[in-house]
């Protein structure tokens, strides 16, 4: 693969890997490059608020010359805008939706020609889930290809973890992703170089763009009325069928707080007071 053209990392992995704070951690920790963030995801990317400088349409403006933009269902569009900025970008984090295949995401960069390479596929897998998830009717499939991709495997969240399910992750993505380097940490500590820098890529004739396995839909409750925030969450990590909900809701008391929930877990924390309610559900089709 050429070394020449803008570098592109696309950051994949399943629902609640920690994908989100990544992007979030590399933008505050830039260190003068410039990037430009591509967000294909569900619901929008909660971009931290005190990054944001500007926005107009579908392009954030970000501190230190970095830039956010949503791709949507023109990828080829985006990168074009991308590649005609002045100044130009350093490096383009792509972060890819929880249920999307960064090998089909790959291909289809591949064929945009030598302005802008694939610089390496970086998977995020939550330590605690993974087990569960491999072992999923629905998902599996998902997070298999997802590893399979992977020039690079961050196992993430190792500090909620118990021991053996950490050990347990850690042979099964050995399993899924033999050849694929392999970070243990949390995302926060991830050092900016590892993913930006030493990746490696070789993988033209080993793209993965069959269509998917697993039907899942998504809604946006508009949450216009106050709630019971812990009663809401927990309804719906009772129901089977939620995979991942995030967003943000008003209390009765009054405060704004943001819910991020994977599976049964989830976790409540206040929100900018800025923030627009809603709460985006992903689940398993019927």
């Amino acid at each position: 693969m050429s070394d020449t053209g803008l570098p592109l990392t696309i950051i994949g992995g399943y629902l609640g890997a920690g994908k989100t704070t990544l992007v979030n951690t590399l933008l505050k920790n830039a260190q003068g490059q410039r990037l430009a963030v591509l967000v294909n995801e569900f619901g929008s990317l909660p971009i931290d608020a005190d990054l944001i400088e500007a926005q107009d349409g579908d392009l954030v403006t970000l501190a230190g010359g970095c830039v956010c933009c949503s791709y949507g269902d023109d990828l080829m569009f985006a990168l074009t805008q991308i590649r005609n900025m002045d100044p130009a970008p350093d490096h383009i984090l792509l972060e890819a939706s929880g249920v999307a295949l960064p090998g089909a995401i790959a291909s289809s960069i591949s064929l945009f020609g030598d302005d802008i390479r694939v610089h390496g596929v970086v998977t995020l897998v939550d330590a605690e889930t993974l087990p569960d998830l491999l072992s999923d009717t629905y998902i599996s499939d998902t997070i298999t290809r997802q590893l399979k991709s992977a020039d690079l495997v961050i196992l993430t969240k190792t500090d909620l973890a118990p021991p053996e399910k950490t050990s347990l992750s850690r042979e099964l993505v050995g399993r899924h992703a033999p050849s694929a380097s392999v970070l243990e940490s949390k995302v926060d500590g991830i050092a900016r170089i590892l993913l930006l820098d030493d990746v490696s890529v070789d993988r033209a004739s080993d793209l993965d763009i069959a269509p998917h396995k697993i039907p899942l839909v998504t809604k946006t409750l508009s949450m216009t009325e106050t709630v019971d925030a812990d009663a809401f969450a927990k309804t719906l990590a009772s129901d089977p069928n939620v995979v991942r909900a995030k967003g943000h809701m008003v209390q009765a008391d009054g405060n704004r707080v943001t819910l991020q929930l994977v599976g049964g877990r989830y976790s409540i924390t206040n929100a900018p007071k800025t923030a627009q309610s809603g709460i985006v559900v992903i689940s398993k089709s019927a």
